[in-house]
């Protein structure tokens, strides 16, 4: 078999622009909603974390990422996260690429919320308050500001030396960028959460009326970022596909248990196609779906220069 090519993530950060990412995701969405037949991930739980796996299959690709998730990593000085993707042809079978699954999952949550914030997010929004400060939070911002004319950023994290370095790294493009606090929730347009708290990140009371939240730190039915406040004053609540955010979205599992949110009220994305928030507060939960991976692999895919690797 040949070599196969190797995207880290440099590479893909080359290959793949924020709005070439969020054009990706929008493309795949409607095929992925009109065919169903959703593949559940699947979670094989370690002594030390868990090991993820999640296929997904297109009319052109499919592919399968991998990923290992060790919450004592960081205290060892080590990603949390690491992983690969590994991309095939749908026809023959035969694996095209290997993508770092860690950069992978990066891009694609950040340019899916993207993606729902052009969707929905009002026009005039300007002030982002980000919670957490690892790559997921960075990503944010970028791609956020990729849909939005964001001019000001607030970011909040409980490690302020990560606070500190990603403040001036995105500070460098020129945005009001400076170290936030969870009531900076009162004044903000939109509301990302990106951490790994298995509790609140702050007191939903706090939000401002038209607030736009986005939760995508959680993937375990127990842990959540948001509270209950959060669910029943929002007038919309979006999650990529119910029965899976039933199972598997703390913020929302947590809040159908305490009565703050009626499971009827759950809009995904197959509710998309014509779809504009209203009055009041709105919030989208991702737990991460493989038709996600797959859209972005490919669009990386389709990157890659020619030649003998290809």
């Amino acid at each position: 078999m040949r070599a196969l090519p190797f995207v880290d993530s440099a590479l893909l950060s080359d290959l793949l622009s924020w709005p070439m990412a969020i054009a990706a995701l929008g493309r795949a969405l409607g095929p992925a909603y009109a065919e169903g037949g959703f593949t559940e991930r699947t979670s094989v739980p370690l002594d030390n974390g868990e090991l993820l796996l999640m296929p997904a299959a297109g009319s052109e690709t499919v592919g399968v990422k991998i990923i290992g998730v060790a919450p004592r990593n960081p205290e060892q000085g080590l990603p949390r996260i690491q992983g690969l993707y590994t991309l095939f042809d749908a026809h023959t079978l035969a694996p095209l690429a290997v993508l770092d699954g860690t950069a992978l999952t990066t891009v694609r949550t950040a340019g899916q919320s993207a993606f729902v914030v052009r969707e929905l997010a009002p026009e005039q929004t300007r002030r982002l308050v980000v919670f957490g400060a690892g790559p997921q939070a960075e990503a944010h911002v970028e791609a956020v500001r990729a849909v939005r004319a964001i001019d000001t950023v607030r970011i909040v994290g409980r490690r302020q030396e990560h606070v500190t370095a990603l403040c001036e790294r995105l500070g460098r493009s020129g945005v009001d960028v400076r170290p936030g606090a969870p009531g900076d929730v009162a004044s903000a347009d939109i509301v990302v959460c990106a951490t790994t708290s298995t509790t609140p990140v702050f007191d939903g009371a706090d939000l401002a009326d038209h607030a736009f939240v986005v939760a995508v730190g959680s993937h375990t039915p127990d842990a959540r970022e948001l509270d209950g406040h959060v669910f029943s004053r929002a007038s919309l609540v979006l999650v990529e596909h119910r029965q899976t955010a039933l199972r598997e979205a703390g913020d929302i599992v947590r809040a159908v248990e305490d009565g703050a949110l009626d499971p009827g009220r759950l809009l995904d994305f197959g509710d998309l196609a014509g779809l504009r928030a209203g009055g009041g507060i709105s919030v989208y939960k991702s737990v991460g779906m493989g038709w996600q991976d797959l859209a972005v692999a490919q669009a990386v895919w389709e990157s890659l220069p020619t030649g003998d690797d290809r």
